[in-house]
């Protein structure tokens, strides 16, 4: 199972420039998060910050006991190995083969055999869909399999922690909709934590069991996908509807005389219906994380907004009303 994530007051600038301050959130053990927010609101240095390749001003992040802000480099760069990182362009070495470049930290960080190296990478290569494209250098490929070669390369340590840098950037809708079942299955058939940090509305809608947000320096959110899904908080509106009107401006945050003068000839938004989660592929078996997420949900849903806790509670209705409708009949069988 995965490892539990917790981060404490984290704050950093570069320079004079503030790029968050005193984020606090936890990632659940094997659950499938996401991290949205605007353009330029630090989404990656949040990446970076989490497995200790920046290094933040303020607070902690803790990982198996050890502090990945704070600690002793030995003792960060170990907990490093828990991690499986994909980056936005998947960050392939262009003289190496795919196989070469998913077996490159088998190479660096283990003494395995060739044989075996060759075992988990062709493994690794069959779970992502790149089986007979392992000897084409990444200049021969589409920007999807380098995106799949960059997964299956974080994967070959056996991460328990997986962090996902806008894994769609660059994707159509249809590759992006392969590309969201694949991070599913993945959680299905490892129960690794995952962290998804992208400004995608449709692998926000269908991945995660949690969502949190960014924004002016701020976490704005983080909890059950439920929550951030049915936020009236203005900016969350915004982006979940993508419309103009709102906080979020093309450059800069807007001022208040812009935001009054939006407000005054607004349309009603649409309501939002909460699409359900995406599920682990036939013949895969059911995410672990799904029964542990319900257990943690339900006990604290009383502190959550009333919709909320409305959402939450429809679709646990609707779950259990379609378990009774596909569950066997008893007496029945061949």
């Amino acid at each position: 199972m995965g490892i539990e994530v917790v981060v404490e007051g984290l704050t950093k600038s570069f320079g004079r420039q503030n790029i968050w301050r005193d984020v606090s959130l936890t990632l659940p053990a094997g659950e499938v998060s996401v991290m949205l927010g605007p353009s330029g609101t630090g989404k990656t240095v949040f990446l970076k910050s989490l497995i200790g390749l920046l290094k933040p001003e303020k607070g902690r992040v803790l990982i198996d006991g050890v502090d990945m802000v704070n600690s002793p480099e030995k003792d960060i760069y170990e907990t490093r190995k828990l991690f499986g990182l994909m980056f936005q362009d998947g960050a392939l070495f262009g003289s190496l083969s795919l196989f070469d470049n998913i077996a490159f930290p088998l190479r660096e960080h283990t003494r395995k055999k060739e044989s075996e190296i060759r075992r988990i990478v062709m493994e690794r290569i069959e779970v992502v869909g790149l089986l007979g494209a392992e000897g084409k250098l990444p200049g021969e490929i589409s920007g999807g399999m380098r995106k799949r070669a960059g997964l299956a390369r974080a994967l070959v340590l056996d991460p328990q922690i997986i962090l996902c840098d806008e894994p769609d950037s660059g994707l159509d809708p249809v590759r992006t909709a392969y590309l969201s079942q694949l991070l599913i299955d993945l959680n299905a058939q490892i129960d690794a934590t995952m962290l998804i940090v992208t400004h995608n509305l449709d692998i926000a809608a269908t991945v995660p069991d949690n969502m949190g947000m960014l924004f002016r320096r701020e976490l704005v959110t983080f909890g059950p996908r439920e929550v951030l899904l049915t936020s009236d908080e203005p900016v969350v509106s915004q982006f979940l509807g993508g419309r103009r009107e709102g906080p979020i401006g093309m450059s800069e945050e807007k001022d208040a005389a812009t935001l009054a003068a939006e407000a005054d000839r607004a349309m009603p938004a649409a309501p939002r219906v909460i699409v359900p989660q995406l599920e682990p592929s036939p013949g895969l078996p059911p995410r672990r994380a799904v029964a542990r997420r319900r257990e943690r949900v339900m006990s604290m849903i009383d502190t959550l907004p009333p919709a909320a806790r409305s959402a939450i509670r429809e679709t646990y209705a609707r779950d259990a009303a379609a378990a009774t409708v596909t569950a066997p009949v008893a007496g029945s069988g061949a």
